[in-house]
Protein backbone atom coordinates (compact mmCIF):
# COMPACT_ATOMS: atom_id res chain seq x y z
CA UNK A 1 0.00 0.00 0.00
CA UNK A 2 1.41 3.71 -1.03
CA UNK A 3 2.26 5.06 2.12
CA UNK A 4 -0.26 8.27 1.48
CA UNK A 5 -2.98 5.73 1.20
CA UNK A 6 -1.81 4.31 4.57
CA UNK A 7 -1.47 7.21 6.41
CA UNK A 8 -4.95 7.96 4.71
CA UNK A 9 -6.24 4.62 6.17
CA UNK A 10 -4.68 5.46 9.86
CA UNK A 11 -6.18 8.84 10.25
CA UNK A 12 -9.66 7.80 8.99
CA UNK A 13 -9.92 4.90 11.31
CA UNK A 14 -8.83 7.70 13.91
CA UNK A 15 -12.31 8.89 13.09
CA UNK A 16 -11.02 11.73 11.08
CA UNK A 17 -13.51 13.02 8.34
CA UNK A 18 -12.67 13.80 4.37
CA UNK A 19 -12.11 16.99 4.74
CA UNK A 20 -9.94 16.97 7.65
CA UNK A 21 -7.47 13.99 5.71
CA UNK A 22 -7.42 16.27 2.79
CA UNK A 23 -6.62 19.03 4.16
CA UNK A 24 -3.38 17.01 5.74
CA UNK A 25 -2.34 14.76 3.15
CA UNK A 26 -3.48 16.97 0.13
CA UNK A 27 -5.23 13.72 -1.29
CA UNK A 28 -8.24 14.81 -3.50
CA UNK A 29 -11.78 13.87 -1.70
CA UNK A 30 -12.80 12.03 -4.53
CA UNK A 31 -10.24 9.67 -4.60
CA UNK A 32 -10.83 9.01 -0.50
CA UNK A 33 -13.91 8.29 -1.31
CA UNK A 34 -13.35 6.09 -3.66
CA UNK A 35 -10.48 4.23 -1.29
CA UNK A 36 -12.79 4.09 1.30
CA UNK A 37 -16.21 3.36 -0.40
CA UNK A 38 -16.01 -0.68 0.44
CA UNK A 39 -15.06 0.03 4.01
CA UNK A 40 -17.76 -0.53 6.08
CA UNK A 41 -16.42 1.08 9.46
CA UNK A 42 -15.73 4.08 7.31
CA UNK A 43 -19.14 3.96 6.51
CA UNK A 44 -20.33 4.18 10.27
CA UNK A 45 -17.52 7.03 10.75
CA UNK A 46 -19.42 8.76 7.93
CA UNK A 47 -22.43 8.67 9.66
CA UNK A 48 -21.46 9.28 13.43
CA UNK A 49 -19.64 12.90 11.99
CA UNK A 50 -22.74 13.80 9.98
CA UNK A 51 -24.42 13.05 13.31
CA UNK A 52 -22.08 14.88 14.97
CA UNK A 53 -22.79 17.91 12.40
CA UNK A 54 -26.20 18.36 12.53
CA UNK A 55 -26.21 18.30 16.56
CA UNK A 56 -23.27 20.78 16.56
CA UNK A 57 -25.16 23.04 13.91
CA UNK A 58 -28.32 25.00 15.57
CA UNK A 59 -29.19 26.22 12.28
CA UNK A 60 -29.01 22.79 9.97
CA UNK A 61 -30.98 21.19 13.31
CA UNK A 62 -33.88 23.63 12.59
CA UNK A 63 -33.60 22.90 8.99
CA UNK A 64 -33.85 19.49 9.35
CA UNK A 65 -36.96 20.10 11.70
CA UNK A 66 -38.55 22.18 9.66
CA UNK A 67 -38.62 19.94 6.84
CA UNK A 68 -39.58 17.13 8.99
CA UNK A 69 -42.60 19.27 10.21
CA UNK A 70 -43.59 19.52 6.29
CA UNK A 71 -43.47 15.83 5.77
CA UNK A 72 -45.53 15.38 8.29
CA UNK A 73 -47.55 17.64 7.42
CA UNK A 74 -47.96 16.49 4.04
CA UNK A 75 -48.62 12.84 5.57
CA UNK A 76 -51.58 14.07 7.34
CA UNK A 77 -52.87 15.92 4.56
CA UNK A 78 -52.77 12.64 2.97
CA UNK A 79 -54.69 10.47 5.69
CA UNK A 80 -57.57 13.45 5.57
CA UNK A 81 -57.54 13.63 1.58
CA UNK A 82 -58.08 9.33 1.82
CA UNK A 83 -60.60 9.41 4.56
CA UNK A 84 -63.01 12.01 1.82
CA UNK A 85 -62.67 9.20 -0.85
CA UNK A 86 -63.68 6.72 1.81
CA UNK A 87 -66.46 8.60 2.85
CA UNK A 88 -68.14 8.40 -0.20
CA UNK A 89 -67.84 4.31 -0.38
CA UNK A 90 -68.63 3.46 3.52
CA UNK A 91 -71.09 6.39 4.14
CA UNK A 92 -74.31 3.78 3.31
CA UNK A 93 -72.97 1.05 5.39
CA UNK A 94 -74.97 0.95 8.62
CA UNK A 95 -71.62 -0.77 10.57
CA UNK A 96 -69.64 1.97 9.81
CA UNK A 97 -72.23 5.43 10.60
CA UNK A 98 -72.31 3.02 13.99
CA UNK A 99 -68.80 2.85 14.50
CA UNK A 100 -68.42 6.48 13.85
CA UNK A 101 -71.30 7.95 16.17
CA UNK A 102 -69.95 5.44 18.90
CA UNK A 103 -66.63 7.13 18.29
CA UNK A 104 -68.19 10.63 18.30
CA UNK A 105 -70.04 10.48 21.63
CA UNK A 106 -67.13 7.73 23.60
CA UNK A 107 -64.00 8.18 22.03
CA UNK A 108 -60.27 9.88 22.19
CA UNK A 109 -60.42 12.56 19.70
CA UNK A 110 -57.15 14.29 21.26
CA UNK A 111 -54.96 14.36 17.75
CA UNK A 112 -51.49 14.70 19.00
CA UNK A 113 -52.28 11.26 20.78
CA UNK A 114 -52.20 9.38 18.01
CA UNK A 115 -54.48 6.94 19.83
CA UNK A 116 -57.72 5.61 18.45
CA UNK A 117 -59.51 4.79 22.00
CA UNK A 118 -62.72 3.54 23.28
CA UNK A 119 -63.68 3.02 26.46
CA UNK A 120 -67.67 1.45 27.76
CA UNK A 121 -69.60 0.05 30.82
CA UNK A 122 -71.60 -1.59 27.93
CA UNK A 123 -70.20 -4.82 26.07
CA UNK A 124 -72.18 -4.79 23.35
CA UNK A 125 -70.87 -0.53 22.14
CA UNK A 126 -66.94 -2.67 22.78
CA UNK A 127 -68.86 -5.12 20.24
CA UNK A 128 -69.80 -3.06 17.61
CA UNK A 129 -66.73 -1.05 17.67
CA UNK A 130 -64.48 -3.85 17.40
CA UNK A 131 -66.59 -5.08 14.27
CA UNK A 132 -66.63 -1.72 13.01
CA UNK A 133 -62.40 -1.78 13.16
CA UNK A 134 -62.05 -5.39 12.02
CA UNK A 135 -65.31 -5.73 9.58
CA UNK A 136 -65.87 -1.89 7.59
CA UNK A 137 -61.87 -0.73 7.97
CA UNK A 138 -60.55 -4.31 7.58
CA UNK A 139 -58.27 -3.90 10.54
CA UNK A 140 -56.03 -7.07 11.73
CA UNK A 141 -57.00 -7.60 15.50
CA UNK A 142 -53.58 -7.93 16.54
CA UNK A 143 -53.20 -4.30 15.82
CA UNK A 144 -56.21 -4.07 18.23
CA UNK A 145 -55.69 -3.65 21.97
CA UNK A 146 -57.98 -3.84 24.60
CA UNK A 147 -57.66 -3.62 28.80
CA UNK A 148 -59.95 -3.44 31.73
CA UNK A 149 -60.42 -0.53 34.49
CA UNK A 150 -61.97 -2.76 37.66
CA UNK A 151 -62.52 -2.18 41.09
CA UNK A 152 -60.50 -4.54 43.41
CA UNK A 153 -62.93 -6.76 44.28
CA UNK A 154 -63.14 -7.99 40.40
CA UNK A 155 -61.03 -11.26 39.72
CA UNK A 156 -58.93 -10.14 36.73
CA UNK A 157 -59.33 -13.41 34.79
CA UNK A 158 -62.74 -13.44 35.21
CA UNK A 159 -63.44 -10.37 33.76
CA UNK A 160 -61.51 -10.56 30.98
CA UNK A 161 -63.09 -13.50 30.08
CA UNK A 162 -66.62 -12.09 30.26
CA UNK A 163 -65.44 -9.06 28.26
CA UNK A 164 -63.67 -11.20 25.38
CA UNK A 165 -66.73 -13.43 25.05
CA UNK A 166 -69.41 -10.73 24.99
CA UNK A 167 -66.99 -8.33 22.79
CA UNK A 168 -65.42 -10.95 20.45
CA UNK A 169 -61.86 -9.52 21.34
CA UNK A 170 -59.72 -12.25 21.80
CA UNK A 171 -57.94 -13.19 25.60
CA UNK A 172 -54.37 -12.45 23.90
CA UNK A 173 -55.35 -8.74 23.14
CA UNK A 174 -56.16 -7.69 26.66
CA UNK A 175 -53.58 -5.80 28.18
CA UNK A 176 -52.81 -4.93 32.15
CA UNK A 177 -55.91 -4.14 33.82
CA UNK A 178 -56.02 -0.97 36.06
CA UNK A 179 -57.28 -0.95 39.28
CA UNK A 180 -59.52 1.83 41.22
CA UNK A 181 -61.30 2.29 43.90
CA UNK A 182 -64.77 3.94 43.84
CA UNK A 183 -66.29 5.75 45.84
CA UNK A 184 -69.53 4.09 46.16
CA UNK A 185 -69.07 0.64 47.01
CA UNK A 186 -72.57 0.08 46.35
CA UNK A 187 -72.99 1.85 43.34
CA UNK A 188 -70.56 1.07 40.68
CA UNK A 189 -69.73 -1.52 37.64
CA UNK A 190 -70.10 -5.07 38.06
CA UNK A 191 -67.69 -6.19 34.98
CA UNK A 192 -65.63 -2.70 35.12
CA UNK A 193 -64.94 -0.42 31.96
CA UNK A 194 -63.21 -1.78 28.83
CA UNK A 195 -61.30 0.44 26.65
CA UNK A 196 -60.21 -0.70 22.95
CA UNK A 197 -57.82 1.29 21.39
CA UNK A 198 -54.84 1.54 18.28
CA UNK A 199 -52.17 3.41 18.24
CA UNK A 200 -52.31 4.79 14.32
CA UNK A 201 -52.36 8.61 13.64
CA UNK A 202 -53.12 7.51 10.15
CA UNK A 203 -56.57 6.01 11.59
CA UNK A 204 -56.99 9.18 14.08
CA UNK A 205 -56.72 11.33 11.41
CA UNK A 206 -59.05 9.39 9.27
CA UNK A 207 -61.86 8.54 12.29
CA UNK A 208 -61.82 12.04 13.01
CA UNK A 209 -62.26 13.59 9.54
CA UNK A 210 -65.31 10.77 8.58
CA UNK A 211 -66.82 12.65 12.32
CA UNK A 212 -66.47 15.72 10.44
CA UNK A 213 -68.11 14.36 7.40
CA UNK A 214 -70.64 12.93 9.82
CA UNK A 215 -71.56 15.59 11.61
CA UNK A 216 -71.88 18.42 8.40
CA UNK A 217 -74.36 15.60 6.61
CA UNK A 218 -76.68 15.39 9.56
CA UNK A 219 -76.46 19.39 9.90
CA UNK A 220 -77.68 18.96 6.08
CA UNK A 221 -80.04 16.64 6.93
CA UNK A 222 -81.65 17.81 9.62
CA UNK A 223 -82.13 21.61 8.13
CA UNK A 224 -83.99 20.05 5.30
CA UNK A 225 -86.53 18.22 7.97
CA UNK A 226 -87.05 21.41 10.13
CA UNK A 227 -87.86 23.08 6.26
CA UNK A 228 -90.39 20.36 5.95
Amino acid sequence: MRKDKEKAFNLRRSGKSYKHIRDELGIATSTLASWFKHESWSQEIKNRLSREESLSNPKKLELMAQANREHWKLKHEEYRTAAIREFEKLKDDPLFLAGIMLYWGEGNKVLKNCIVRLGNSEPEMIRIFNLFLTKSLKISPDKISAWLLLYPDLVDSVQKNFWSKATGLSLSQFKKSIYIKGRHSTKRLSYGVCYISINSRSLKERILKWLELCQNHLRTYSLKLEKT
